[in-house]
């Protein structure tokens, strides 16, 4: 039997070339490999406002993305989050058994609820449990995140070891795994941002649907420095970042691309780079436009991936309301 992997995309923002290349990508190169399942979490997106035709206009957006960017609907399973309602009883249960201090070590709720102060839900605090019942549901054994998830991964093994602890041996304990390059694509306006689907200015991602013009628009005005050699260098976050998205959508080495580039200026770098991403978008952007049209279709294709997943959540569940005798 194959590894299973499960990843969430939440249905917010818009979604860019980083989560492409960090993520998506990867996930349609691995299912020959592995038993994937896909999660639309807008479980997840709820936990701060949401203007609800837009989150359902989202939802469908990334649909369509992912099955538009190669994911086999015969290999791998996409599917709503909310529409399996395992998920929010599973994550009830985790609450009741997860320490409070554990989830006050959560890094990313002290970093959002900074900015949002009074206003931040309880949902938001509550996300890293929710996120452990996504994963713990489907006995998974792999979880692609970047390294700003890796932590919650790590608690929803600790959630998992506590409870078969406490009940005997029934949650799996899944395993992060974190891609060695091109897991954290920076922000063309500030390369040493993550780039982010929520930031609204205007240069700093490339969505997936943008036009040609936008690309070249959005490239061309990419941070870079003062210096002139174009060449990878840590310390040198704009150029680099550059780089690694040529080199993430043509699978050319950093090292050829400089010998290419070599006594060349930033301006031809960039020109090509933009040529390289529009070519490179094309096919998923064509095939959207396709789903776009038959939203019927893209329906089906959704409640198939359900009917997939949903009676392996449901036995997860049931076997853990045995074990603390709620059955």
């Amino acid at each position: 039997m194959r590894m299973r992997v499960f990843s969430g995309i939440q249905p917010t923002g818009t979604i860019h070339i980083g989560n492409y290349l960090a993520a998506i990508q990867r996930w349609v190169a691995s299912q020959e490999e592995y038993d994937n399942i896909f999660s639309i979490v807008d479980l997840h997106a709820i936990t701060v406002p949401q203007d609800p035709a837009v989150l359902r206009a989202k939802v469908r957006e990334v649909a369509g993305i992912l099955f538009a960017a190669g994911i086999n609907p015969a290999r791998s399973a996409v599917f709503i989050q909310s529409h399996v309602s395992a998920h929010a009883e599973m994550t009830w249960i985790l609450n009741c058994t997860i320490p409070m201090g554990w989830m006050l070590r959560m890094t990313q709720f002290k970093e959002k609820s900074a900015r949002q102060r009074e206003q931040v839900s309880t949902g938001l605090f509550d996300y890293p449990a929710l996120m452990a019942a996504d994963i713990l549901l489907y006995r998974t054994d792999l979880v692609p995140v970047g390294e700003d998830q890796k932590q919650h991964v790590e608690l929803t093994r600790d959630a998992a070891q506590r409870f078969n602890a406490i009940y005997g041996e029934t949650l799996k304990l899944p395993e992060a795994v974190i891609p060695e390059r091109g897991a954290r694509i920076m922000g063309l306006d500030d390369p040493t941002r993550k780039m982010s689907k929520t930031e609204t200015g205007q240069g700093h991602a490339i969505g997936l649907l943008d036009s040609a013009d936008e690309i070249r628009r959005k490239i061309m005005r990419a941070t870079t420095d003062s210096l002139r050699e174009i060449r990878y260098d840590e310390a040198r976050p704009g150029i680099s970042n550059l780089l690694t998205i040529f080199e993430l959508f043509t699978a050319t080495s950093r090292g050829e691309l400089e010998k290419r580039y070599e006594g060349k200026g930033y301006a031809e770098f960039k020109k090509d780079l933009a040529e390289v991403v529009i070519e490179g978008l094309k096919p998923v952007q064509a095939r959207y436009r396709e789903l776009e049209g038959d939203p019927a279709y893209l329906d089906r294709l959704l409640a198939e991936g359900r009917a997939k997943v949903e009676p392996i959540a449901e036995d997860t569940l049931t076997m853990v309301k045995e074990r603390i005798g709620l059955a």
